[in-house]
């Protein structure tokens, strides 16, 4: 059994762990707790109710993807290196999950988007900033590819969105086959969306 200090993080991982494997319905309590090897009374000592643990699964994985992007995105490379450094490390991440449980993961914002989006206002409104906070900071690093000359947009904002869609739509696509070649498009249709100049030419020039 899993001892009381350390009873939460073995639930939230088990948690994350069969979310991404099954989806969070039909999942029951004491699966969770099986898989973590807690008592089932240890779940309601540290969360309320299912809901309360599909919203702490969000927040430990936003909280570790965030520090992942801050440290690519905020790099010392050319912006739209630093971008292309972001897919890659996404469909690496894809890769490696596949050839560990044999599936395509997807992203576990955009599963539970579909998933719990219309049952849930509290789940909603918190992927809501998740993916309004991804938006932020894809939208910098256009800003700044922009600045530089190496984008043309309209509007940086409705970009850095329509980035994030495409990504989450490629991710979406590489589930839905198990095929993470489903994913190497995503920096060719990221040039385009940004009206950016072809990959050759910005690797040259941001070095």
């Amino acid at each position: 059994m899993g001892r009381t200090s350390d009873g939460k993080e073995r639930i939230l991982a088990a948690a994350q762990r069969l979310i991404e494997l099954r989806g969070y319905s039909a999942l029951g309590v004491a699966e969770i707790c099986k898989a973590a090897g807690v008592p089932k009374g240890s779940f309601y000592y540290f969360f309320d109710s299912k809901e309360t643990l599909a919203l702490a699964v969000l927040d430990e994985e936003w909280h570790a993807q965030h520090r992942t992007w801050d440290a690519i995105l905020g790099g010392g490379d050319g912006p739209l290196q630093r971008l292309r450094r972001l897919f890659e490390a996404t469909e690496a991440a894809q890769r490696a999950g596949q050839h560990s449980c044999g599936t395509v993961a997807g992203c576990l914002f955009g599963n539970l988007t579909l998933e719990l989006s219309n049952r849930t206002e509290l789940i909603r409104t918190r992927l809501q900033e998740i993916f309004d906070a991804q938006v932020a900071m894809v939208e910098g690093v256009v800003d700044e590819a922009c600045d530089r000359g190496d984008a043309t947009v309209a509007d940086s904002n409705e970009a850095a969105r329509a980035v994030v869609a495409q990504l989450e739509g490629q991710l979406l696509f590489a589930k839905l086959y198990n095929d993470t070649s489903r994913l190497e498009a995503m920096w060719s249709n990221c040039l385009a969306l940004l009206g950016a100049r072809g990959p050759r030419r910005i690797a040259a020039t941001s070095s």
